[in-house]
């Protein structure tokens, strides 16, 4: 049998980890694999030396594709946080939607349920949302509503429910009940309203349209916006437009006011779906350090602007304009962040469809120098 023989051989010669660079070290795995792959599960039940290479190209291959595929082909028990891994890893991949589903099917659910709560969640509820597994609809459901979790993993729960007709209806029964964060309506809008089953699109788009174009009427989901194509150069008038008011927050290439993020390199940072949802929902997912802020002072005064600087004595606050005011703590009644953005609401209204193809592909065209 010499696939045996060439399994022993490559299990044995696959000595320490394998390093990102190491491609010699990479091929030999790969080639372990496969030979040992080649074999059916009954050889690998009856022969210990073949168990015992299996589990030493296993325990090399954790996070790593060619671990799902000796699960897979060995039906291999108890391998949930090796899969678990390869998910968190590779949440869009192929081996990573095969791990999430391969644990799935074996019965261990408490252990997603439980990673679903680890610093990983976020990337996990993608993988379930590619595994399109309608048992994850009670896992994911409270993921969404729970306001102590990070943006992300709330955003990745909605968009996996929105995969399943169980979850869209659970997203859906959340909008009836308004218990949908307010900061996720527009995502919610923006799935639930391309969604496959007429019955969901028809009642989302009731309760949950789609924000108005210029013309009033509802702008087209997002997932068919990115197919359309935009003009570059008319895109960078779109920015540059007083109506859009675009170039007097943000920066590119040193044109501009510093007031809201730099878009220098918004494309390498955002895929095009990104950027049409924070124009068209600027509150959904403001970037660290430009979160708005409401400061009561205890003359009457108000402030409301994004802090530009503080120290144990003073808070400095930029408002819309740019203009950067101190205020001195002691005169401080209150502090309090805004769920909303400083950019406003509603730019897609002071442009047809098209500028707003035209501005987002201006945007993504803004990448690093060297791509």
């Amino acid at each position: 049998m010499p696939w045996i023989l060439i399994a022993l051989i490559c299990a044995a010669s696959v000595a320490s980890p394998v390093r990102a660079a190491d491609t010699e070290e990479q091929q030999k795995l790969n080639t372990a694999v496969e030979a040992l792959t080649r074999m059916n599960k009954a050889t690998h039940d009856e022969k210990p030396a073949i168990q015992a290479a299996v589990q030493r190209v296993l325990g090399k291959s954790r996070g790593t594709p060619n671990f799902v595929k000796l699960v897979r082909h060995f039906a291999l028990t108890n391998q949930t946080a090796g899969l678990l891994e390869v998910a968190a890893a590779l949440p869009s991949d192929e081996y990573g939607v095969e791990a999430i589903r391969l644990v799935i099917a074996s019965g261990d659910t408490a252990s997603v349920r439980s990673a679903l709560q680890s610093t990983n969640a976020a990337r996990l509820a993608e993988a379930l949302g590619h595994a399109q597994e309608k048992q994850a609809v009670p896992w994911l459901t409270p993921l969404v509503t729970d306001e102590t979790r990070d943006v992300a993993t709330r955003r990745n729960a909605l968009r996996a429910l929105a995969q399943t007709q169980d979850g869209a209806k659970a997203l859906l029964a959340l909008a009836r009940e308004d218990k949908l964060p307010e900061n996720l309506k527009f995502l919610a809008a923006s799935e639930l309203n391309a969604a496959r089953w007429p019955a969901i699109q028809s009642e989302a788009a009731k309760i949950l349209p789609l924000p108005a174009g210029q013309n009033s009427k509802p702008l087209p989901p997002v997932s068919e916006l990115i197919k359309l194509k935009g003009d570059i150069a008319k895109g960078a008038e779109v920015f540059r437009r007083d109506a859009t008011s675009c170039i007097k927050c943000h920066q590119v290439r040193g044109e501009g006011r510093d007031l809201g993020p730099a878009l220098s390199e918004i494309g390498t940072k955002l895929p095009k779906e990104a950027l049409y949802e924070s124009i068209l929902d600027p509150s959904a997912g403001v970037s660290f350090g430009f979160e708005a802020w409401q400061v009561e002072l205890k003359s009457g005064d108000e402030a409301f602007g994004i802090k530009a600087s503080e120290t144990a004595d003073e808070v400095a606050i930029k408002d819309a304009n740019g203009i950067i005011t101190r205020h001195q703590r002691s005169a401080i009644a209150s502090m309090r962040q805004m769920k909303s953005s400083l950019m406003p609401a509603g730019l897609q209204m002071t442009v047809t469809q098209q500028e707003l193809v035209d501005l987002v592909e201006y945007l993504a065209s803004l990448k690093k120098s060297n791509q």
